[in-house]
């Protein structure tokens, strides 16, 4: 079974302009709704894939309602906590003929210690040997950067497979807990680490941080290059192929998903990473790079 876990979501409204322009009322040609939070956007993805997974985390008010219903419809199963004030609501300002956007998060109502208690009540009920636990996003007001790392030992220790996504103080603290895998992006590792990601070489040494801190899998994302899915034994980068971007909304969480996916089936590591990375042509083996229909690896072995 994979869980999500959420602590911090969101309804993500997307507005379409015409153009962004500085101190001038902007008129929307389109917009839209969608269910947010990095978790969310996992479970999402995993249900795209076909993969079961029940949706956590904590929702308030009339938004949070939105956010439940929202992912019924879907299909994704969910089991919330429920918390006073409203679930916050992130606005994205596109502009129609281009990359170029404007993301506006809130921070998210404050959390009870009450409801964090029965988080860890979820966690200790539901976390099952071999169970897969994404857990992901930003920390909302009231809860202390430490969480992710309790959360982490209770689902380690009930023999589960944490999977952390997160970014500053809380990741560090994470890793600290040793979870099976971490997700971090160029700029959460650099933020950690100190170590600036310019190229391959670079990003091997920040994947050899995390697995010094016991981390058994790090997917560590680098935009464009795609991705570094590196453990002790093996080292494989993952290169998508060149597309015309229109948002990285939510690219992170896609690439989790379709790594988690992988891994809940037992599949070989460098194919979690072509099922991490977006689809290229099938192309021939030509020596050391592998083509396949979700992306071409290069693996390395340290066995």
């Amino acid at each position: 079974m994979i869980y999500t876990i959420t602590l911090n979501p969101g309804l993500d409204r997307t507005l379409t302009v015409g153009a962004i322009r500085d101190n001038e009322v902007l008129r929307a040609t389109a917009s839209r709704l969608d269910w947010g939070g990095k978790g969310f956007n996992v479970a999402r993805g995993l249900h795209a894939l076909g993969q079961p997974s029940t949706a956590l985390g904590l929702v308030g008010g009339y938004t949070g309602q939105m956010l439940a219903e929202g992912l019924h419809d879907l299909g994704i199963a969910t089991d919330f906590v429920t918390v006073p004030g409203e679930t916050r609501t992130n606005t994205v300002i596109a502009e129609a003929h281009s990359s170029r956007y404007i993301k506006v998060n809130e921070a998210g109502p404050t959390v009870p210690l009450a409801a964090l208690e029965t988080v860890r009540g979820q966690v200790r009920r539901l976390a099952t040997p071999g169970s897969y636990w994404a857990i992901c996003g930003s920390l909302p007001p009231g809860v202390p950067y430490g969480f992710y790392a309790e959360l982490v030992t209770l689902i380690q220790g009930a023999g589960g497979h944490a999977c952390l996504d997160a970014g500053g103080a809380a990741l560090r603290l994470g890793c600290a807990a040793a979870p099976f895998l971490v997700k971090p992006n160029v700029e959460e590792a650099h933020e950690l680490t100190g170590i600036v990601i310019g190229g391959f070489p670079a990003a091997q040494q920040a994947a050899a941080y995390f697995l010094a801190q016991g981390v058994q899998i790090v997917a560590l994302s680098l935009g464009a290059e795609g991705m570094l899915l590196a453990t002790r034994a093996e080292t494989i980068h993952a290169r998508p192929p060149q597309v015309a971007v229109r948002t990285l909304v939510g690219v992170g969480d896609a690439l989790l998903a379709g790594v988690l996916d992988a891994l809940a089936q037992a599949v070989p590591l460098i194919d979690a990473a072509r099922w991490g990375s977006p689809r290229a042509r099938p192309r021939p083996c030509v020596k050391a790079w592998t083509w396949a229909r979700w992306g071409r690896c290069r693996q390395w072995s340290r066995r």
